[in-house]
């Protein structure tokens, strides 16, 4: 095997660097962070590929030539410098080996061009253009913002208020403003309801989106420690999330009244919703299971009898406040229930599937704490022969990444699962104090390659297993 240095030298180290460009969404201040953090390039792609789009080949491309050229360069100053009997051939050498440490920091000249003199003039147009068609459009235009759980109370909305509204939303989770342009550029213009998904990065972004997509209701799901690198703190996170409301004058403003983080954004005009009551709403008769859950709703003579796909006793409030949205919309009581029935588990999100007999819940997309718990508490409550907890930690958790790694250790002792499954990384030791602390009696396992673990997942499971994966962790994270 060759040494980490010489890792350098490989054919495939263009294929690594255009790799790390488009892990970090071609960021060129984290790609040089990653970059410089690097001591083994060959254990840089340990859980995912290079994709092929357009955008990653040119710059291969680019890598691959600029690499040669400079290989060729060294090459013909070498051979001229030798029959010359110059000295100065020794440059040579310098030439050739710094090639991958030239090329790994050249390549990100023509991006930051490419953003300066392309990109953000575009997009500002695109975004200018939106927020005129935002303005104009006269659908009831819902915000869904949060630092977890949007793209799930997206998807519910919609499917929900589809049964007798039509209805557009922002797709997957594209959520920051040039998706919300390309949103715009594409819809009918008759829609009467648009459901538009807020994903907040950094202080102010919140406050912009409103601007240009002008909501006329807020839904908040939750605030939780995330992308805390450009927050720095939960306060600020909460400050920016909470201005979707500031914009809505605190009016048809719904929150997650489960969010013990959110309680201190919350005013008296707000309206909340959780598995006890949405909005008004009573709520009761929940039961959950491996095929869904289901519960009652009842205000004045008004009763709803709602069954859903979706896992798990944390997904009720959301289910709940969107039959209440569709009910002052005007749906009929059939048009609700049929609606909730529609809604499946979506990908990477509480997604169960069976192997051999065990069955597994995905929840990989998960990066928050308080989905952490949510799992958690499924898994206690869900009977099996075996029960498996399976995650790497989170990350963008700021400076109090070990105090929320250690509780969410605690937790996983108190869910009492029968092994623990961690993906070595920088917050292992911290998950391991916690479990540590609550005694936890089980089986604990630090493994030390998860591509390996999850590729083969199916051998390590047994008929009557349950096991929850939770998060996953990119490769550009220590």
């Amino acid at each position: 095997m060759l040494s980490p240095f010489l890792e350098m030298y490989r054919l495939h180290f263009a294929k690594t660097i255009a790799y790390m460009l488009q892990a970090t969404e071609y960021q060129v201040g984290a790609y040089l962070k990653w970059l410089w953090r690097v001591k083994d390039f060959s254990q840089v792609a340990r859980r995912k590929d290079l994709v092929k789009t357009r955008r990653a080949s040119v710059l291969l491309s680019v890598v691959r030539a600029g690499m040669l050229g400079q290989f060729l360069a060294a090459l013909i100053w070498g051979v001229v410098a030798i029959k010359r009997k110059d000295p100065a051939g020794l440059f040579a050498i310098d030439l050739l080996v710094s090639i991958p440490i030239v090329w790994s920091h050249l390549i990100v000249v023509p991006l930051v061009f490419a953003r300066w003199l392309y990109v953000n003039p575009l997009s500002g147009f695109q975004v200018q253009r939106a927020e005129k068609i935002f303005i104009d459009h006269p659908a009831v235009k819902i915000a869904v913002a949060g630092s977890y759980g949007k793209t799930t109370m997206k998807e519910i909305l919609l499917t929900v208020l589809g049964e007798g509204k039509k209805v557009a939303a922002t797709p997957a989770n594209k959520n920051v403003a040039i998706s919300h342009a390309q949103f715009a550029k594409n819809l009918d213009g008759d829609e009467e309801v648009l459901i538009i998904e807020y994903g907040e990065g950094a202080p102010g972004d919140v406050v912009r989106f409103t601007e240009n997509t002008h909501p006329n209701i807020g839904i908040i799901t939750g605030l939780a420690p995330a992308h805390l690198d450009k927050y720095k703190t939960l306060q600020r996170a909460g400050e920016d999330i909470f201005s979707l409301a500031d914009y809505l004058k605190n009016k048809n403003v719904y929150v997650n009244g489960e969010c013990q983080a959110a309680l201190p954004f919350v005013k008296r005009t707000h309206q909340s919703y959780s598995q006890r009551q949405a909005a008004g709403w009573k709520i009761s008769e929940i039961k959950i299971s491996l095929k869904g859950l289901s519960f009652t709703m009842k205000k004045d003579s008004k009763t709803l009898q709602l069954k859903s796909d979706l896992l798990g006793a944390h997904q009720v409030g959301p289910l709940a406040i969107a039959a209440v949205l569709a009910d002052s919309f005007g749906l009929s009581k059939e048009g609700i229930e049929t609606g909730v029935a529609k809604i499946k588990p979506f990908e990477h999100r509480m997604q169960p599937r069976e192997i051999g007999g065990a069955w597994i819940i995905d929840d990989t997309y998960n990066g928050n704490i308080e989905g952490m718990y949510a799992g958690l508490k499924l898994l206690q409550a869900l009977p099996a022969k075996r029960k498996i907890y399976v995650t790497p930690g989170l990350v963008d958790q700021g400076k109090d990444s070990s105090a929320i790694h250690r509780r969410l250790g605690e937790a996983v002792a108190r869910a009492q699962p029968d092994l623990v499954v961690l993906m070595r990384h920088s917050v292992t030791d911290e998950i391991v104090d916690g479990i540590k602390a609550k005694n936890y009696k089980g089986q604990l396992v630090i493994e030390e390659d998860p591509l390996n673990f999850y590729m083969h997942l199916d051998q390590f499971v047994a008929a009557g297993d349950l096991v929850l994966l939770q998060n996953d962790w990119p490769d550009n994270y220590k």
